[in-house]
């Protein structure tokens, strides 16, 4: 937190009438010629509430066993990462945006019934090749400490990006063919009922053609959440980070495949890569790296093909 930056309490829920009407009237504004992000942040309070817990984690594939997924309290914070793109103050469109890249760190463990105070603030800029990407930081404290943090990288297209590179997640060989998913045409819908992200080009065969999706498309939150889920041990992670970076849109109904690098230490951790390509295994939906600490063992999970 900075001197200057102004924290807000939220309490109520964006509507999806309200999510609409900010979205339109943001993508009215245009884009100013000097843009600066908000020094501003929001804050609420939420109770991991263990069957909203449960029916999440069934639609990823987390199994009871491996306890909160470490995805959940992003999906918590996500309605607060949503006023801020809506905000009047924001500059760019929301409408548009796209989501690059996605870190997760949990600290301590989460179990059902804690209670969290999130905070979303904006970030910094960041520089790319076919716009200007910015991030939006998110923590969760439980009894004052911090137990999990999420940076999500977003990318407005078009002109010319400035700060820091983006960056880049690049790693070692990933061969080991893991599992592969048949993905219904409804996820999108399925997964908006969970997580409240209802954002069309999911959801909907016509709001996905309007943005240039010849089919709905499915959130790359979930597609993170489901390879997470095979991967991780079969019992609640103390310590863990995950990051991606989104790919190519997976199309719904689609079929895909999971493939992951051998396990490796990395310092104090256990380190997998891992990807989620297309049913062929020609087209990478998404990449990312999984670290594990205190050392258990990073496996799959009992549906997938052993790796």
């Amino acid at each position: 937190m900075t001197a200057a930056e102004v924290v807000e309490r939220v309490d109520a829920p964006l509507s999806g009438a309200a999510v609409v009407g900010g979205a339109l009237k943001s993508l009215l504004r245009g884009r100013p010629r000097e843009a600066v992000l908000p020094d501003r942040a929001l804050q609420r309070e939420a109770v991991l509430e263990a069957s909203t817990v449960d029916a999440y984690g069934r639609l990823c594939g987390f199994t009871p066993d491996q306890g909160v997924p470490i995805t959940w309290p992003h999906v918590l914070a996500f309605p607060l990462q949503m006023r801020i793109l809506l905000g009047a103050d924001f500059p760019y469109p929301a409408i548009g945006l796209v989501h690059l890249h996605n870190r997760i760190s949990q600290h301590h463990r989460l179990y059902p019934g804690d209670r969290l105070l999130l905070t979303a603030r904006t970030g910094r800029f960041m520089a790319h090749d076919r716009g200007q990407a910015f991030t939006l930081e998110t923590t969760a404290v439980r009894d004052g400490e911090t137990v999990w943090e999420g940076v999500s990288l977003y990318l407005c297209l078009g002109g010319l990006g400035h700060g820091d590179p983006a960056p880049i997640l690049t790693g070692g060989v990933v061969d080991q063919a893991c599992g592969a998913w048949s993905v219904p045409a409804d996820l999108g819908r399925r997964y908006a009922v969970v997580s409240g992200d209802a954002n069309p080009i999911h959801t909907s065969a016509l709001g996905a053609r309007l943005f240039g999706f010849r089919r709905p498309i499915a959130h790359g939150m979930w597609t993170k959440a489901r390879a997470v889920a095979a991967l991780s041990p079969q019992e609640p992670l103390e310590a863990a980070q995950v990051e991606v970076a989104f790919r190519s849109p997976m199309f719904l109904p689609g079929q895909a495949a999971l493939y992951a690098g051998q396990a490796h230490d990395a310092g104090a951790d256990e380190t997998r890569d891992f990807e989620v390509r297309d049913a062929a295994g020609a087209r990478t939906h998404l990449r990312g790296r999984l670290s594990v600490s205190p050392r258990l063992p990073i496996t799959t999970s009992k549906d997938a093909v052993s790796c």
